[in-house]
């Protein structure tokens, strides 16, 4: 056997850059590049170990379990490359109307006997409009909050009106989910029936209201590197509260369905990556990441993963949610995640994500 000579500057360097996040500082974009670009196996499993430090300083043990129920499925008029549910592709996706109470009451039990926080609706259209529609929703997110068995969480597309988030946080709304997608650069490739500055329009109004934010994207689109890290400080500017990560699953039928694979350890580096950029935020792993990941699952805390979703996904499985709770246990995670309210975080801006914004920076109390 042959020893290799391990090269001790990027070690010194990753070091000194996790030391900083510890210390309540903050990384630039060039280092993140420095970070995303590490390529070999000694220094990644380096980054790791200290994204892990850096999660277990601001979350300790705690793991934020979400599930979700697809609320209204497929026929979706937007032409989002790697969805399963939009209406321009043939994909075979199961298609129905907004639920009834009763699957959503199904889930708020299955929330409570499976230590899961929060339970969000999710809806395939492109945004919420005042009328019915919206009145059913908020029936629906009255009910769900009654239970008191899961805290109510939508994600149901673009907002065009402030009074429309207004009437969700009175509903009972505490956080919307709505994904950046990608870099802005790089989101013209995902979508063009709607911008990017129509989901920072949308997250604008969310905020205004009151309501935390859900925000993240998806990788193994396409995107580079680059585009990466520019999502996670975007949505570091915007406050992102909760921000999932999904792995794309290349659908049939739709324009992504070729896409290769992300290897793995480029899957946890990334993770490791977005904790250094947003070391308070809870950094869920969501869709894409059974298939993806495989055997490494249980790598995405290593990696600086505080938050997961069980149960299954909008058009995809997932592993048993017993499964998932025995790999908590068995790494001395705790799901009992106490609903503080995300009050170790600290908001930037409006929302809006203008540089020039003159608002107040949100501060959660």
């Amino acid at each position: 056997m042959t020893a290799t000579s391990v090269d001790a500057t990027n070690h010194q360097r990753i070091a000194s850059l996790g030391e900083r996040v510890l210390n309540g500082d903050h990384i630039t974009r060039a280092e993140a590049l420095f970070l995303i670009n590490l390529e070999a196996t000694a220094d990644i499993l380096d980054l790791l170990s200290w994204s892990n430090r850096i999660r277990e300083k601001y979350k300790g043990n705690k793991i934020h379990l979400c599930s979700i129920v697809n609320a209204k499925a497929g026929s979706c008029s937007e032409n989002c490359s790697f969805c399963a549910q939009s209406a321009h592709y043939q994909t075979g996706s199961p298609k129905y109307g907004f639920v009834d109470p009763e699957p959503v009451q199904a889930a708020a039990d299955e929330a409570k006997q499976n230590s899961v926080t929060a339970v969000g609706l999710v809806a395939a259209w492109k945004g919420l409009t005042e009328g019915p529609l919206l009145d059913e929703i908020c029936d629906r997110v009255r009910e769900l909050k009654a239970t008191g068995k899961a805290r109510p969480d939508v994600s149901l597309g673009i907002i065009k009106k402030q009074s429309i988030a207004d009437r969700l946080k009175e509903a009972g709304v505490e956080c919307y989910g709505h994904n950046l997608e990608s870099s802005r650069r790089f989101f013209p490739q995902t979508c063009s029936t709607h911008t990017y500055d129509d989901r920072l329009e949308t997250i604008g109004y969310l905020k205004k209201a009151g309501i935390k934010i859900c925000s993240g994207g998806i990788i193994g689109m396409g995107e580079t590197r680059e585009d990466r890290c520019d999502l996670a400080f975007e949505l570091k500017a915007i406050g992102a509260n909760v921000v999932p990560i999904n792995i794309l699953n290349p659908i049939p039928g739709t324009p992504f369905e070729n896409k290769p694979r992300l290897p793995v350890m480029e899957i946890l580096k990334t993770i490791a990556v977005f904790r250094f950029i947003l070391p308070r935020q809870e950094i869920m792993i969501a869709g894409g990441r059974t298939m993806n990941l495989r055997d490494a699952q249980s790598m995405i805390f290593m990696a600086g993963a505080s938050a997961l979703m069980v149960g299954n996904y909008l058009t995809t499985l997932n592993q048993p949610v017993e499964k998932d709770l025995q790999m908590l246990k068995d790494l001395g995670l705790d799901p009992d995640w106490d609903n503080h309210g995300f009050s170790d975080q600290q908001e930037n801006g409006c929302g809006c994500s203008s540089e020039t914004c003159d608002r107040e920076p949100v501060v959660t109390k």
